[in-house]
């Protein structure tokens, strides 16, 4: 028999159709599904239109960890509601301020072996375990609830091997700020990541769960580590150690595609405004001012990174002119963080608490001041994330932003040793962690008599079209090269709490680049029924956030015409029944002008036949003709076609029913 990786391991025991080829596409079998507040809501919704009894999936958790300021009625509204729909379908409900997502999910429910769909694209953080975990749109999430396979091009699988052991005052996130310095926002496009090595010795499942988590930012479909005795130990020190499950690579496996990293020698690196890829070492810009500094998010959720920013600000103060922000992973965190004296360490030293949650690395509040410099130990900067327009947003690891906090500007935390006369803190794992489950709801065992609350924010779905055989419609935005989700449809405490009222959400599409979108989609809308988009390369990179695609589909977009796309995205334009189409020649890219008519003939023929498909394009000045195609598999052909995947559930359903 061949010998199989890790991630070859964990396909072949949940492949339910397709063939492992990279490329094709695959259904799998899905174990687990994780939901956020911020996509939830329209998950439930989801759930509530397919008509869903119960869930099907072995473990079902809705999170509330993104939208937690009650600044008025909406996001307490959602709370009550997404309350109600775990209940009703029969999910675990995590209530607000119980922590963020992704490592409470792994501390309480994740398990060596096991499949997840997460409505959020971090969920690939479950990777750490040995899962085979997928951040994806949350319809795709709703079907897996529903027993449905999850759907996916099978990737290839890119080994990363890990050898020596990190240098003092280097970390994890200066692992995966490697891996981005290296090969960029687009370098894991297509790719699993599984990381081998002896350098996976001296990280801890926490350190595992910083580099996966971030996978993200490299568009990787997921990252796998092995379920080893390092996983045991973590299970173990959650109670859980009757979960764990060895699942190594064997020996003599190979990789579609093979990098390695020699660990000792890492520096600290930092990325600056506004890509994660904008990877640089701390002493490129050290000495630079800042004004903000935020410790915590799914990207440094551990404990370890908590004391390790405690101990290096131990009996010291905070720059003056710092704002020194900590965001606690969960309620359990918080607990163990005054057990070790983390907790009273930051405090001394002038430290902000918020909430346990995203918080400002959503946009929910922390936005920092303006022309300054916000260090966080995040996963992502992209442009107005924060909340402040212009914002100068940083990543770096918990080192870097302690030090840094302390002096006030970027610093190398390798120069404490002598300006503290500091040696690098050695934090030790305790066998046993104080567990807190007080704030996880379990489902209820009759779920027959409960009813959804919505309060008068949250609206059900509206009807979707299904695609039509010709258009003439307008191109009402042209785009360059990784235009994010959040430029799509920003974050924020102004925008989020609309999530569950499609038509008050769109109202922000694409404002980000363009404030009169809106209007002028209206506008297009009534005249010729929709419109296009046109953008360069890894269109939609980011988040999961299918209001992206659902509040565009409200207002009339028919089309995406790209260079390529970042994964997630392609499939919520299908899902929402938006064609999301590739210039057969990039070059054509440079062809099409804003405002330019776009005509389509034969179109559900030429979709439905595999043809290239044929695009008239009608300038200012000159008429052309170019030719797009699309990469839909015959199931994604037949939902677009069907104006998406809610139309087909309901299809299915009423069929069933007959």
């Amino acid at each position: 028999m061949k010998p199989l990786n890790v991630a070859q391991k964990l396909i072949q025991s949940h492949l339910i159709s397709g063939s492992a080829d990279p490329g094709t596409e695959i259904g799998l079998k899905i174990d687990q599904a994780l939901l956020q507040d911020a996509t939830g809501t329209l998950v439930q919704l989801e759930l509530e239109a397919m008509g869903l009894d119960s869930a099907k999936t072995e473990v079902a958790v809705q999170y509330v960890d993104h939208n937690l300021l009650q600044t008025d009625f909406k996001n307490a509204d959602d709370h009550l509601f997404l309350y109600s729909a775990a209940q009703k379908f029969g999910l675990w409900y995590s209530r607000p301020g119980n922590g963020v997502s992704h490592p409470v999910h792994m501390e309480r429910f994740g398990i060596p072996g096991k499949s997840l769909v997460g409505s959020d694209s971090h969920s690939c953080a479950a990777g750490s375990l040995g899962m085979l975990a997928i951040g994806t749109g949350g319809l795709d999430v709703a079907a897996a609830i529903a027993g449905q396979p999850y759907f996916v091009k099978m990737p290839k699988i890119m080994g990363v091997k890990l050898t020596g052991k990190l240098p003092d005052w280097v970390s994890a996130k200066d692992i995966i700020l490697e891996m981005l310095r290296r090969f960029g926002v687009k370098g894991g496009i297509g790719n699993i990541i599984e990381y081998y090595g002896n350098g996976l010795t001296y990280l801890s499942a926490m350190d595992r769960h910083v580099i996966a988590n971030m996978g993200a930012e490299l568009g990787a479909t997921t990252t796998v580590f092995p379920s080893d005795g390092e996983t045991r130990r973590f299970l173990k020190s959650q109670g859980r150690e009757g979960d764990w499950t060895e699942i190594l690579a064997d020996e003599g496996c190979s990789y579609d595609l093979e990098h390695e990293i020699l660990l000792d020698e890492l520096v600290p690196l930092i990325a600056l405004p506004t890509s994660p890829g904008n990877v640089v070492p701390v002493r490129d810009v050290e000495n630079r001012k800042i004004s903000q500094v935020v410790i915590g998010s799914s990207a440094n959720p551990g404990l370890r990174d908590f004391w390790m920013v405690g101990a290096i600000v131990k009996d010291r103060s905070v720059n003056q002119e710092v704002s020194f922000d900590i965001n606690p992973t969960s309620r359990q965190i918080i607990q163990n963080m005054i057990k070790n004296g983390t907790f009273a360490n930051l405090i001394k030293a002038g430290a902000r608490y918020h909430q346990s949650g995203c918080m400002g690395c959503i946009g929910m509040g922390q936005a920092p001041a303006s022309g300054t410099i916000s260090l966080r130990t995040m996963p992502r900067n992209f442009p107005d994330r924060s909340g402040t327009k212009d914002d100068q947003v940083y990543l770096c690891s918990p080192e870097t932003a302690a030090a840094s906090a302390l002096t006030g500007k970027i610093t190398d935390p390798r120069d404490l040793e002598n300006m503290f006369e500091m040696k690098y803190p050695q934090y030790e794992f305790p066998d046993e962690e104080i567990i807190n489950m007080d704030m996880l709801v379990p489902p209820t065992k009759d779920n027959t008599k409960i009813k959804l609350k919505k309060g008068p924010n949250i609206k059900s779905l509206p009807e979707m079209n299904a695609l039509k055989s010709t258009y003439e419609v307008p191109v009402l935005l042209k785009m360059g090269d990784n235009v994010s989700t959040d430029e799509i449809l920003k974050a924020g405490a102004e925008v989020l709490p609309f999530r569950s009222n499609i038509p008050e959400i769109s109202k922000f599409s694409y404002s980000v680049i363009d404030e009169t979108f809106y209007d002028r989609a209206l506008l297009t809308k009534e005249k010729y029924g929709g419109h296009i988009v046109v953008a360069g390369e890894n269109y939609a990179q980011g988040s999961s956030r299918e209001h992206a695609a659902i509040a565009p589909k409200y207002l009339g977009q028919v089309a995406v015409i790209a260079k390529d796309y970042a994964r997630i995205a392609w499939q919520n334009l299908i899902n929402f029944g938006i064609l999301p189409l590739e210039f057969e020649n990039p070059q054509n890219y440079n062809d099409i002008e804003q405002g330019a008519l776009i005509e389509f003939k034969n179109l559900r023929e030429d979709i439905m036949n595999k043809h290239r498909i044929r695009v008239k394009v009608k300038n200012k000045n000159n008429t052309i003709e170019i030719f797009t195609k699309q990469s839909l598999s015959d199931r994604q052909i037949a939902l677009l076609l069907k104006g998406g995947v809610i139309n087909d559930f309901k299809e299915k359903l009423t069929s069933s029913k007959s």
